[in-house]
């Protein structure tokens, strides 16, 4: 059985006022990489992505009353139809007044590829021509999958190890554009509703392990997964969702609370020095407070443990200490390790660890207790595993746009 591990904060060490004071300037910060206005180029407003609130107000601004909101929401996000005349139990003339003022968008597939391994990336283009990467990866074994979901154009964090790292954050991305991925996957693969009223769960999982820092960009990511498991639409469960974060600290314990879906943390590294210099965030939030913000994490629990992510770096990260000091670090979490073989991309700095060594470190984990499968890479091939997402976006200057 896992004991505490000394040295550690507790729970009752966290600091409630300066959390709060923390999280105001986050969300103060990336303020100014706001996603723009979800209208189409003629002022119609995409209604993807709105809470379901805010899809009332718009259809009673418009004169519809509030039950109108209730059969919209059903044909969006449960039918998965984007053309109002699809909406039969909606009369023709609403329809027509509808597609007036709205439309039910889908990010642009600019590129799709497939790899050897059934891996299928898309590359999406959104309206003001900005893009990013998202990933389906199948499970052979059980016919199901999950999908990858982007967060940001590009990354604010840089960490070394990581492709989109080597891409400056452009913008966020806003709720129908998170969402939006994946119905856009959901299209690719006929996961809608059959007129039978059967739906088939090949993609089964969401992963927001995509591009950007998905607490850095909260308010957004909140407002898309609370859609997604929305009982009444596409009606996903918290527990097929996870959200992997690099160690934004005090969005961490507001994502526990408001949306309890399980938690991945990006960790990498077992020393602050090392850490500072591959997951620079660390020299904000450092190894103790993310440990301690984990043991807080309201979801965790031996049903659903906190997911470790560690990238294995050859000579770097992935001696026998380094195993022993993981273990040392999380014990008393309910928690599992990922041990994921570095994916080499163009320019990198680094090396993937050896199969001796990825073995060994895996065997001292396990034998501590701790789950530690190696993730097997999955499309490699067209760049699409684990730290190789990127696109070609760039931030224009403001005198560029004004």
């Amino acid at each position: 059985m896992n004991i505490p591990s000394p040295g550690l904060p507790s729970p009752a060490q966290h600091s409630p006022d300066l959390t709060e004071a923390d999280r105001e300037r986050i969300l103060a910060k990336t303020a100014r990489f706001a996603p723009p206005p979800a209208l189409t180029a003629d002022g119609r407003r995409d209604l993807v992505g709105l809470s379901r609130a805010e899809l009332r107000a718009e259809l009673e601004a418009i004169g519809e009353a509030p039950f109108r909101a209730k059969q919209v929401w059903h044909w969006i996000y449960y039918q998965g139809v984007t053309d109002f005349a699809r909406m039969s139990s909606i009369a023709r003339p609403t329809q027509a007044k509808l597609a007036e003022h709205f439309v039910i968008g889908r990010p642009e597939a600019a590129t799709v590829l497939t790899s050897t391994d059934e891996t299928r990336k898309w590359l999406f283009r959104f309206r003001d021509g900005q893009e990013a990467e998202t990933v389906y990866i199948p499970d052979r074994q059980e016919d199901r999958g999950a999908v990858c979901i982007s967060s940001q154009v590009g990354c604010t964090l840089s960490c070394r190890f990581c492709h989109t790292g080597t891409q400056p954050l452009v913008r966020n991305l806003g709720p129908a554009e998170i969402v939006g991925q994946f119905m856009a996957a959901r299209d690719a693969y006929g996961e809608w509703p059959s007129p039978k009223g059967e739906t088939p769960r090949l993609l089964s999982t969401i992963v927001m392990m995509g591009m950007g820092e998905p607490l850095y960009n909260y308010e957004n990511v909140a407002q898309a997964l609370t859609i997604v498991m929305d009982n009444e639409g596409i009606a996903l469960s918290r527990r097929r969702i996870t959200l992997s974060t690099s160690g934004v600290v005090p969005m961490m314990d507001r994502c526990g609370a408001e949306l309890g879906v399980s938690l991945a943390v990006s960790l990498h590294a077992v020393r602050d020095e090392l850490r500072d210099e591959i997951v620079p965030l660390n020299r904000k939030y450092p190894i103790r407070e993310v440990i301690a913000a984990c043991r807080r994490y309201p979801a965790a629990s031996n049903a659903r443990r906190i997911t470790f992510e560690y990238v294995m770096l050859k000579g770097i990260n992935d001696s026998e200490a380094d195993a022993r000091e993981l273990i040392r670090l999380i014990a008393g979490i309910p928690a599992k390790v990922n041990l994921i073989p570095f994916n080499p991309w163009p320019g990198s700095p680094y090396e993937t660890s050896t199969p001796r060594a990825i073995e060994r470190f895996a065997r001292i984990v396990n034998d501590a207790g701790f789950s530690s499968p190696v993730r097997t890479p999955r499309g490699r091939d067209i760049l699409a595993a684990c730290g190789q997402l990127r696109t070609e976006s760039r931030r224009q200057r403001a005198s560029a746009t004004a």
